[in-house]
């Protein structure tokens, strides 16, 4: 392919400010050159005219769930089979790349083979989809977040049940083995399982410990479920590299938090708590049942924890655990509305957390903005995102989509689509 100049864009580079105007020359996989105004010699290269809209770094998201499949209940994952499911995943990847993000950090695949397989399918170009770090499945203790058993019944879901350090260290052992790049352990419990199960740990220092020691030795991230102040502070304690959630931290962990800032990512998921507090009705989940759940006091509790840690420099990204029936995959973009109206972002800082420690998070240090030498993973956007994120949720919005330098949507494919469906009608008219 040709050189590729995107002309009469507004770019949004992804560090926060306000885009400008401008030129971006594309060389293969690369962001060659960005020319403020413009300037850029046309001498051999395709020209793509913008049309004054808004060029900018492809969104990534930081809680992804591509293998939980819209379900109602964990234990529904159990009942999927390994070969169905697996097709799910790959449907629900193009889905994510369709939406604009073009990395994808997960927080847990529902089977343990599922996103590696995944992975290295879209890497060896087999199938369209985002950039993945894949995970482990949810590593729990017996009644903990994701044991769907009953005694009188057997259920599967999500889970890798460890109960002591040396079961815990062998399942490490084994997701690593089958080619992971990211331990996922759910050292608290959730209210979505109980009333305050969220405050509560389910998983001792000593087994917390076998996990970090297991991962850290072999060079696999780390990340927890950990709502509650105790399970973030022994995150802490163990290195991990992503703590999700953190609703009910107080005290000393603020400092603790802020103390390991350069090495640590975190993720509210505002979207599960949001959707569950006011759209999930038709699921049985009413206001009373929201409110027993503590979904308006996780609210508040977000609003006013990653307020305060926002202002103590914390590295904070959207990702709302998306891929729920009231919080569905492909509604992903709607974390960053929440930013805005929850923790307080600007637009444009909330767009810079999805972008610039996108590329952070993935561990990928020319990734996630639009910047000489940086990978061409791109989005050309109808209208200005930096002024109004809720853009982003309309897929026609998005004019473009490009990642590692290939088109996956191509400027004017939209009205390309339209004119030969209406070719098509005219022939048989």
């Amino acid at each position: 392919m040709k050189p590729q100049l995107f002309t009469n864009v507004r770019i949004f580079d992804g560090e926060g400010t306000q885009p400008f105007p401008g030129e971006v020359l594309l060389e293969g996989n690369r962001i060659k050159t960005v020319a403020k105004g413009g300037g850029i010699a046309r001498d051999g290269v395709e020209v793509i005219d913008g049309g004054g809209n808004t060029l900018m770094p492809g969104l990534t998201e930081a809680h992804s769930h591509i293998t939980f499949t819209n379900i109602g209940k964990l234990k529904e994952l159990g009942d999927i089979p390994q070969e169905e499911h697996l097709l799910l995943g790959l449907e629900f990847a193009k889905l994510l790349l369709d939406s604009g993000f073009t990395s994808l950090y997960s927080a847990a695949s529902a089977k343990l083979r599922t996103e590696v397989v995944i992975r290295n399918a879209i890497n060896a170009g087999r199938y369209p989809g985002p950039r993945l770090r894949a995970a482990s499945p949810e590593i729990t203790a017996t009644g903990g977040l994701g044991d769907e058993r009953q005694d009188h019944m057997y259920h599967t879901g999500i889970e890798l049940i460890a109960d002591g350090a040396d079961a815990v260290r062998t399942t490490v052992r084994r997701c690593i083995r089958e080619g992971v790049d990211t331990i996922k352990i759910n050292i608290s419990g959730d209210n979505f399982v109980r009333r305050k199960f969220g405050r509560e740990c389910s998983y001792t220092d000593a087994e917390v410990q076998a996990a970090a020691e297991e991962a850290h030795a072999r060079g696999v991230f780390l990340a927890c479920h950990a709502r509650a102040n105790g399970a973030v502070k022994l995150a802490l304690k163990y290195n991990f590299r992503v703590i999700y959630h953190c609703d009910f931290i107080e005290g000393e962990t603020y400092d603790l938090l802020e103390a390991a800032k350069d090495d640590v990512f975190l993720a509210p998921a505002i979207g599960i708590i949001y959707t569950t507090a006011y759209e999930a009705e038709p699921w049985g989940i009413n206001k009373a049942v929201a409110d027993h759940m503590e979904m308006y006091t996780m609210l508040e509790n977000c609003s006013k924890t990653y307020g305060e840690l926002r202002k103590r420099g914390m590295r904070i990204l959207p990702g709302g655990d998306y891929g729920f029936a009231w919080n569905p995959l492909g509604t992903n973009a709607r974390d960053l509305e929440h930013f805005v109206n929850i923790i307080g972002y600007t637009p444009a800082e909330a767009l810079s957390a999805a972008t610039k420690l996108g590329g952070q998070i993935m561990d990928m240090p020319d990734l996630g903005l639009v910047k000489e030498g940086y990978l061409a993973d791109l989005l050309l956007v109808r209208g200005n995102p930096a002024e109004n994120v809720k853009i982003l949720q309309d897929r026609d919005n998005l004019i473009m989509i490009m990642k590692d330098g290939a088109y996956h949507k191509r400027p004017g494919a939209a009205a390309e689509t339209v004119q030969r469906a209406k070719q098509v009608v005219s022939v048989w008219e």
